[in-house]
């Protein structure tokens, strides 16, 4: 990269004020990279007990249908099911963290009470009704299950972008620039000792021309005092 950079003391000002601004952008992404990590950390541990909530209620939502259909037959569990007038709604809405948009599922009518089902409560047995509330729960879990892992999923491909930008800079553009600053201060310091070298020549020169000019007036002096003398 070097081999393109004219050594002048203009281009060295250019970049010694990109190398400030890459240090400054590598410092600013390095915290930000920090933050992610400690922000993803937090959301990793909120999705470890998300998920172990979730494979419980999928547990006992299995362990109810299961009884509800030994007990009272596919046909009474269907019927319960087919009888649900209102279905779960999700509106999506997003929150911003250090500069990552990550998504807020808000649920409505995943809950509901005996008479909000549909079905006869008198037509239906109790397993049922823990059916039903076992699904209730698994649905909430699903949704917050959703909610965080997609933000955790932003939440690492943002980490890795800021990692690259941190690496590109502290192991591609930050050297490059080093090694182009440095290759201009030895061109400059090189051009400064090959100045002072002519100026020392021009000088010497410029020395020895009026020493010979000094000692051809002398000797003009010298011949004009003999003629005299010897008039």
């Amino acid at each position: 990269m070097a081999k393109d950079v004219k050594p002048t003391r203009k281009e060295l000002m250019r970049i010694e004020d990109r190398i400030d601004l890459s240090e400054r952008g590598h410092d600013t992404l390095e915290k930000k990279r920090d933050g992610l990590i400690m922000e993803f950390m937090d959301i990793l541990d909120q999705a470890q007990d998300v998920r172990s909530d979730l494979d419980d209620s999928y547990d006992r939502a299995q362990h109810a249908i299961n009884m509800a259909r030994a007990m009272d037959g596919d046909v009474a569990v269907r019927g319960a099911a087919a009888a649900l007038k209102e279905h779960p709604e999700l509106t999506t809405q997003s929150k911003n963290i250090m500069g990552v948009v990550v998504p807020q599922i808000e649920s409505s009518k995943v809950r509901k009470s005996l008479d909000e089902r549909g079905y006869g409560v008198m037509g239906t047995s109790a397993r049922i009704d823990e059916a039903a509330d076992a699904y209730e729960e698994l649905i909430e879990n699903i949704i917050l299950a959703a909610e965080v892992e997609t933000a955790m999923k932003k939440m690492l491909e943002e980490i890795e972008t800021t990692k690259r930008r941190v690496n590109a800079l502290e192991f591609k553009l930050l050297p490059d620039l080093y090694d182009n600053k440095e290759y201009i201060e030895q061109k400059l310091e090189e051009q400064e000792r090959e100045e002072i070298f002519r100026m020392k020549k021009i000088k010497n020169k410029k020395e020895e021309e009026e020493a010979a000019a000094r000692e051809e007036e002398n000797a003009e002096a010298e011949e004009t005092a003999a003629v005299a003398a010897d008039d």
